[in-house]
């Protein structure tokens, strides 16, 4: 099977400094693959290179079978969705004007609304008045809207209790289901676990394990700490 992102020793650098250090990973359309590890792993670093946010030194990213290159803007027109770390809804616009402003042709808002039906509830609320939850919710959704084939979330979890955490990341099975694939990264390893189908694990802009997610091996080590002995937590 060919895989919908291929990435094959990717090193990025913030000036002198190289935040990731030949990371390869892959993920298939309809998968849901976890990249987890503490702050700083390098897990935002990866997502903001697939959109073009920062510069690549070396290596390659393959996007449904050809190179992965451009602004982000480009990125997104061929498929790519980016929820980024901190939800960042406008809040001066209405739910539906947040949803819209990221519509692409034949997108439909009540695919969103059926997905997350407390939005459908407050459609003409602004952004500033949703809760946390909610507002992590529009985020989601305002990326889907670009019908992506592939959906990069950052961090949804962060500022969640662990309630609204469980229900957000259980959408993202619907969302597969649909066959959007989703690159998932967390610090809460164990709920980003619960959802996905594979994982890769990061330290230090390293790939120090991945495997299935479901897998108890894994599971083992990032629940009991082994891999927080190099500087990683289990959420």
């Amino acid at each position: 099977m060919t895989a919908l992102l291929d990435i094959a020793d990717l090193v990025v650098g913030h000036g002198p400094v190289t935040a990731l250090h030949g990371v390869s990973l892959r993920v298939n359309s309809g998968e849901i693959v976890a990249l987890v590890g503490a702050n700083g792993a390098g897990k935002s670093t990866l997502l903001r290179a697939l959109m073009g946010l920062v510069p690549v030194t070396s290596g390659e990213i393959m996007f449904d079978g050809t190179p992965l290159t451009g602004p982000a803007w480009s990125r997104a027109r061929r498929g790519l969705g980016y929820c980024p770390e901190g939800r960042r809804v406008f809040p001066g616009l209405t739910v539906e004007e947040n949803l819209n402003v990221a519509a692409a042709p034949g997108a439909s808002l009540d695919t969103v609304y059926k997905l997350f039906p407390p939005l459908a509830n407050r459609r003409d609320a602004p952004g500033w008045q949703l809760s946390g939850g909610e507002q992590q919710m529009l985020a989601v959704g305002r990326a889907l809207m670009a019908r992506p084939k592939l959906l990069l979330l950052d961090e949804p979890s962060l500022g969640l209790s662990p309630l609204l955490t469980d229900e957000l990341l259980a959408r993202l099975r619907a969302i597969a289901s649909d066959g959007v694939a989703v690159l998932l990264a967390e610090q809460n390893a164990a709920a980003a676990l619960e959802v996905a189908d594979r994982a890769y694990v990061l330290h230090l802009g390293h790939t120090v394990d991945d495997g299935s997610a479901a897998d108890p091996g894994l599971r083992q080590r990032v629940r009991e700490g082994i891999l927080s002995a190099k500087g990683l937590t289990s959420g």
